[in-house]
């Protein structure tokens, strides 16, 4: 969510304001998405959103059967809290549109359309979890496999791939997980026109897709399964489980890609993508328990707790405030403030102010224990 947030950094401008700076570049290059293959910091944050929210869900569930509720009861609020995040989902996205702009590639959403069937599977053996989870990546793997590739002489203009854009095209069999020439384009094509648009859907300029929910789940369960185990071990960690679950969840990831069996691409979730970026996750949950529970550091994640309980406000917050905050401080600051250090930090500068406005407001709802829940 830190990460999110910090988009407000602007490093990229700040690059360009700097051409010759290596130590800018890199961090630009892990502040923004990939074209398409491979990753960088910045891809991580909604695979790991969606992990955490798989670990979260079997304390969720304990904590609910020990208040004597029923299986019907929290069945029927995790449905809701699904809908309530679709909603917000779109609700985001349809900010500044002439009407309800429906589409549902935006992360809440993601979790939203995959949440009730996590919820379902945590009640399952881990036999049958394990099981789902190679069901859906295998079976979605198989059904873009098969969707057939474009012409010769398609022009992949008309969905929104450039000229300039076909060096990350994808040769051979591995073409089958182009930019929107795949079977989820071909999905959005269809579905995301039943419902009111200024004008007919074609494309998503990022390539970005609705059925990505169905891959996003199978790493909503990596997470389930790592919060069971948590659980199960309390209070120990199972860092030598997670370590082993991380490598070779990255290595089969990996393999996939080199072999041109499926790439990883996080703007479509490829199942190479769910294998690869969970594993990272295991490796993040490994470092954050040993520098935090192991090594007890708690103040330093104090400011991260502050952001973690409240995800959801700072998720909104981060969408919703940016312009308000940003022309506030231009307004009373000025430019010549903004830019005292150098004109090419002003960005910088700026999305300082910014990010630090935002965690205020979070600590704010943090010491009065206001918590946005759904």
């Amino acid at each position: 969510m830190l990460l999110m947030m910090a988009e407000v950094l602007r490093l990229s401008a700040v690059s360009r304001g700097y051409p010759g700076s290596t130590f800018w570049h890199i961090l630009a290059y892990n502040q923004t998405h990939v074209e398409w293959t491979w990753f960088s910091l910045h891809d991580l944050i909604q695979p790991s959103f969606t992990f955490l929210v798989g670990v979260a869900l079997p304390y969720s569930i304990r904590s609910r059967q020990r208040k004597g509720e029923t299986f019907t009861h929290s069945l029927a609020h995790t449905i809701l809290r699904s809908l309530i995040l679709i909603a917000l989902g779109i609700f985001l996205r349809s900010i500044n549109q002439p009407i309800t702009y429906f589409t549902f590639e935006d992360t809440l959403t993601q979790i939203g359309l995959g949440y009730t069937f996590a919820f379902l599977l945590a009640f399952c053996k881990p036999r049958w979890q394990w099981t789902a989870f190679a069901v859906i990546l295998f079976f979605y793997w198989l059904a873009w496999a098969i969707y057939p590739l474009p012409t010769t002489n398609f022009d992949y203009a008309t969905v929104g791939v450039p000229p300039t854009w076909h060096a990350h095209l994808l040769p051979g069999f591995a073409a089958h997980w182009n930019k929107n020439v795949n079977l989820g384009q071909a999905f959005d094509v269809w579905f995301l026109n039943l419902f009111p648009r200024t004008s007919p859907f074609l494309y998503n300029g990022g390539g970005y897709l609705t059925l990505s929910f169905i891959p996003t789940l199978g790493t909503m369960l990596l997470g389930l399964v790592a919060g069971q185990w948590l659980i199960s071990v309390s209070p120990q960690i199972p860092f030598r489980r997670f370590l082993i679950a991380g490598t070779a969840l990255i290595a089969a990831g990996v393999l996939l890609h080199v072999l041109g069996i499926n790439p990883i691409v996080k703007r479509i979730w490829t199942p190479a993508w769910t294998l690869f970026s969970g594993g990272i996750c295991f490796y993040f949950l490994v470092a954050f328990s040993w520098l935090i529970d192991r090594r007890g550091h708690h103040r330093l994640a104090f400011p991260l707790v502050v952001i973690g309980m409240n995800s959801i406000a700072a998720y909104l917050i981060a969408h919703l405030w940016e312009d308000f905050v940003e022309s506030s401080f231009r307004t009373h600051l000025g430019e010549r403030t903004l830019s005292l250090f150098s004109a090419g930090l002003e960005p910088l500068v700026l999305g300082t102010l910014t990010l630090l406005i935002y965690w205020l407001a979070l600590y704010w709802m943090y010491r009065r224990k206001i918590f946005l829940r759904i």
